[in-house]
């Protein structure tokens, strides 16, 4: 599959944290990547929202069980395209057992 975005990041979002990977490069190179994770707090929010700009990512895709999308969603909406998966979908590819490499994986959908 071809990359279509430059900088990306794909959100494992759960009650208390936040797992984020950003996927990053040339179009026609396989991409490299960051993770971190941050808190639900609404600083540990800000801070992913920093990082996530200082990174220049334009797309984020999440993936949440319940409602802990919510919080995220509001402080991005206006700076980043968001795309909401849905968990139960996304959580039927074999092999994905760490929340690391669930955000890899969401990252890796969106590119």
């Amino acid at each position: 599959m071809e990359a279509i975005l430059e900088r990306c990041a794909g959100l494992d979002v759960h009650q208390e944290t936040v797992v984020a990977c950003v996927l990053y490069g040339e179009l026609d190179r396989k991409p490299k990547q960051e993770i971190r994770t941050f808190s639900t707090t609404t600083k540990g929010l800000l801070a992913l929202y920093n990082w996530l700009n200082n990174w220049e990512c334009t797309h984020v895709a999440m993936e949440s069980t319940g409602v802990y999308w919510k919080p995220v969603w509001n402080i991005f909406e206006e700076q980043f395209t968001l795309i909401l998966a849905n968990a139960r979908r996304i959580k039927n590819v074999p092999g994905r057992k760490t929340d690391v490499a669930d955000a890899a994986w969401i990252a890796q959908l969106l590119l």
